[in-house]
């Protein structure tokens, strides 16, 4: 980032900002829009939401000036922006196919939705920011790749803990540390079991103003599933043991706790993503260590400690905040913040969080139906685990006890999903089973309407 500063105040000089296109007016996109009114050479001329007066309402609780127009037609919204107004709509294709969009921004946390309005987005030319980790975790490798064949990039939004973990992940790499753990803390306490129509949970939502989904994605686990497993996909890291640790540490033991069980720690191996409970939050980290014993003796006196692990830590993530800068760095000097690698390291799948009969439905993450765990791609495979991002709307064929693995064949999923079906070309790309031409006249081929 650094730099970044000055090559966005040219921007500004120039009365050419980076224009970003907004899908999604939730509380972290509205964080954004706030966020880019501080800033300079940069701006949101444009935002999309199935809720219509929520996209309007965003710019005004940000504070952006201007006219706002409503608009379903793309042609409408760029003669808009050319206008100097502002556009809102509830048609994310409005914003894909605007040609004064230089950069995407996908922030509904819905992975059909994300998969769509990317590929979309690249078939125009836009960059690619997603806030959207589920749509990574799920077809992240196959949009990345498929951006590249567009001429575009794709990127995981700075802020959030995956771009702020692979950030401490680049660092050590750069450096040559062999690199142990790479984790977050969690703040929520943990509670599996956790539904967004329980009273208290509720009751906490409401005082947080918070989406009851979204707190209960934090409280029930598989929003920290999900976040490692971005890192691991773009790093190569594993989780050591289904779920991942989780011990509860403190900042001043990451260094002790996530070591080799020969030395005293949880691991069985390093190379791991894991996270921990207690005084961590809202930090991410990376444990090393080096053989090298002049560097071992020169950590001693950068106050390391004397090994043989080491903690790296960032004492914050500012989710939301930071994620301009991805933009930016996207627009002005055609760089990535994070992406996937083009296979799936780790896969976060289904867990019953209740017991369910045969004809439930299962509803999204954060919500009553299960909740998610972390274990190698492989893993996940062989044992035909239904992965988080394909079970919306999925209906059970079979009853499937409390917090038991969801498999792919205990269900019957929705055939009209995208995500779906991007799913199954990225599998068998993967799986070696489709070259690159093919696939690309596969991808190209998805109606996307």
């Amino acid at each position: 980032m650094i730099g970044l500063n000055t090559e966005l105040r040219e921007r500004h000089e120039q009365n050419n900002p980076v224009r970003i296109g907004l899908i999604g007016a939730g509380q972290m996109g509205v964080d954004v829009v706030a966020q880019i009114t501080m800033m300079k050479g940069i701006d949101i001329p444009v935002i999309a939401d199935v809720n219509l007066p929520r996209a309007r309402e965003a710019f005004g609780i940000a504070g952006l000036k201007g006219d706002v127009v409503e608009t379903d037609s793309a042609a409408e919204a760029d003669a808009a922006v050319a206008a100097g107004k502002r556009v809102c709509t509830d048609d994310f294709r409005v914003v894909t196919a605007m040609k004064r969009v230089e950069v995407m921004l996908e922030a509904t946390g819905m992975p059909d939705v994300g998969a769509r309005a990317a590929m979309l987005a690249a078939r125009n030319g836009q960059q690619l920011a997603m806030m959207n980790v589920e749509t990574d975790i799920t077809v992240g490798p196959l949009l990345s790749w498929y951006a590249a064949q567009k001429g575009v990039l794709y990127a995981l939004a700075a802020g959030d803990e995956p771009a702020a973990c692979k950030e401490l992940y680049d660092f050590a790499d750069a450096l040559g540390f062999t690199i142990v753990a790479a984790g977050k803390g969690k703040n929520n306490p943990l509670d599996r079991h956790a539904k967004p129509t329980d009273e208290a949970w509720a009751k906490e939502a409401a005082r947080r103003g918070l989406n009851p989904n979204m707190l209960i994605e934090f409280v029930d686990g598989s929003k920290t599933m999900i976040e490692m497993a971005a890192v691991s996909n773009a790093t190569g890291l594993v989780p050591d043991v289904r779920g991942m640790h989780g011990p509860r540490t403190s900042r001043d033991k990451l260094h002790e706790t996530f070591a080799l069980k020969e030395h005293g720690g949880v691991l069985d191996r390093a190379g791991v993503v894991d996270y921990g409970i207690g005084g961590v939050h809202p930090g991410v980290f990376l444990v090393v260590t080096t053989d090298h014993p002049r560097l071992r003796q020169a950590l001693v006196y950068r106050d390391m400690g004397h090994g043989p692990y080491y903690t790296l830590f960032r004492p914050y993530h500012l989710c939301s905040i930071e994620v301009p800068l991805t933009c930016a760095m996207l627009a002005i000097r055609g760089k990535s913040s994070m992406q996937p690698m083009n296979r799936l390291v780790s896969e976060v799948f289904a867990v019953a969080k209740q017991d369910l009969r045969a004809g439930d439905v299962l509803d999204g993450i954060g919500g009553c139906s299960f909740y998610a765990l972390i274990d190698k791609y492989e893993t996940a495979k062989t044992e035909n685990l239904l992965p988080i991002g394909l079970a919306n709307g999925a209906r059970l064929l079979r009853a499937v006890g409390q917090d038991t693995p969801i498999r792919y064949d205990d269900v019957d999923l929705c055939e009209s999903s995208t995500v779906l079906l991007l799913r199954r070309l990225q599998d068998r790309w993967t799986a070696g089973r489709i070259d690159e031409r093919e696939l690309l006249e596969s991808l190209d081929a998805v109606e996307l309407g």
